[in-house]
């Protein structure tokens, strides 16, 4: 059984993501922390695009590390400090996401953790392991 998504219209004028997305009662879950496009040694791209493409890699990796890819993605949640980046980041996104929709939310904050993160987000996948 995989998650089922619930469409009812909102969604599809907005962006690529669903309205909600029900998870079937057997699924392991996993919960990311808060994901910046840091690279190991800590420097950080000075641009958007190479932040958020560092970014969706990390979130790639950690899906990986529990048999899972985005397409198991139920939620996310993204946050950016300036408005102007949204369709460079919304580009990224789109290309990592791979035609999956997961039910999304994006904010414009004032700040993240680091006066230089320009993105950071969160992610919530489930998947069914039963045949």
């Amino acid at each position: 059984m995989t998650n089922k998504i619930h469409d009812i219209g909102v969604a599809r004028q907005i962006g690529t993501y669903s309205d909600a997305i029900e998870v079937p009662p057997d699924a392991r879950w996993l919960f990311t922390a808060g994901t910046p496009g840091l690279l190991p040694d800590g420097t950080l791209p000075a641009d958007i695009t190479g932040q958020a493409e560092l970014a969706w890699t990390h979130i790639v990796a950690k899906l990986k590390s529990a048999g899972m890819t985005v397409h198991d993605l139920v939620k996310i949640t993204n946050y950016l400090v300036r408005a102007e980046d949204i369709p460079a980041y919304s580009k990224v996104r789109t290309r990592f996401l791979d035609g999956a929709r997961p039910a999304s939310m994006l904010m414009v904050v004032t700040e993240l953790p680091r006066p230089n993160f320009l993105v950071e987000i969160e992610a919530c996948a489930a998947k069914s392991d039963a045949r």
